[in-house]
């Protein structure tokens, strides 16, 4: 188990993990989570996703999605936008995932 941590340093590795997300790919809110474990221990998606939602505008917040590719819930259409701006192919209303997820090294 990881040692104790500052809340706020998780929030701002979400956030800088966000930041890093190359033009024209996504990453998932649980991909995000499972990347920061090592680092943080066991995260959640839902955790990424109540810190995006209350952090997340100063970020590419349009590249973060659910892990089936649906776009952050009550800005679909504007992550759309943006996303496909960037060159992001969807398959009906989600992200094509294959072609788009990301990971960092």
């Amino acid at each position: 188990m990881a040692a104790e941590y500052d809340p706020r340093d998780y929030i701002e590795a979400v956030l800088d993990v966000v930041e890093r997300i190359p033009k024209g790919r996504v990453m998932s809110y649980g991909a995000i989570a499972e990347y920061l474990a090592a680092r943080f221990g066991r995260g959640s998606a839902r955790r990424v996703g109540t810190i995006m939602a209350l952090y997340g505008g100063s970020v590419p917040w349009y590249r973060v999605v659910a892990a089936n590719g649906r776009t952050p819930p009550g800005h679909e259409a504007a992550a759309r936008r943006l996303l496909t701006a960037e060159g992001v192919m969807f398959r009906g209303e989600r992200v094509d995932m294959a072609a788009h997820a990301w990971f960092p090294d």
